[in-house]
């Protein structure tokens, strides 16, 4: 079986890695979650680069594919990662961006650390629509440690709404914990508002990178 090792910081890895092996069930994926690190993960570009190499050390030149299940790592160490590993095959959690050709308004999810880089800023650059971010840097520990409740998700966000005064017609979900709050926003905001992961694009990269050509048609 083809091996994927999936890195992160908490149980947003997890959820990939699990919903991974339900997509395809022809790889063995080998999860490589540091837990005690998830504050200098997700805030620190840095000190994530080198936990990640650090954790990834047994596995690089080994594993089919190695998946950056954080935003963070994805947008400022992917390219570094595979300039250095260049026998290594890399993919990340890249931004989503929805599939459309009509403007809508745009609220995105995520970290602080991740809005303050230079890829996101081009990536609101080219959605060439009205956006709004919400940073939420205390919601990926809430969420690994199973104590962020709806009524706290629903308050914060529709506060931010009524305070800015902005009626998102689609939501991007740029932190990988957040998979785990998207049923209470489906829920919310009903089909009214379509919410975008990057568990399809990471998912598409990965078959490519594999050339698993049967996964891919799913997703057509």
């Amino acid at each position: 079986m083809l091996n994927v090792v999936v890195f992160d910081s908490g149980y947003g890895g997890e959820f990939f890695a699990d919903w991974l092996e339900e997509e395809i069930p022809v790889v063995k994926v080998t999860r490589v979650i540091d837990w005690r690190n998830a504050t200098d993960i997700l805030e620190s570009p840095k000190k994530a680069r080198i936990i990640a190499a650090t954790n990834l050390a047994p596995h690089i030149g080994k594993a089919d594919i190695i998946v950056f299940a954080n935003h963070l790592l994805t947008t400022t160490s992917l390219p570094y990662f595979r300039r250095k590993y260049k026998t290594q095959k890399f993919v990340g959690f890249e931004l989503a961006k929805p599939d459309r050709f009509i403007k809508r308004k745009v609220l995105v999810l995520t970290t602080k650390a991740v809005s303050k880089t230079l890829h996101y800023h081009n990536f609101l650059f080219r959605l060439k629509t009205k956006t709004k971010t919400l940073c939420l840097d205390s919601w990926p520990a809430l969420i690994d440690d199973g104590e962020l409740s709806e009524a706290d998700v629903l308050n914060t966000i529709d506060n931010f709404l009524e305070n800015e005064k902005f009626c998102p017609e689609e939501i991007i979900l740029a932190c990988a914990q957040f998979q785990d709050i998207k049923p209470i926003l489906a829920k919310h905001f009903g089909k009214k508002v379509r919410i975008y992961d990057s568990y399809n694009q990471t998912l598409r990269q990965i078959c490519k990178a594999l050339r698993l050509r049967g996964s891919l048609k799913k997703l057509k």
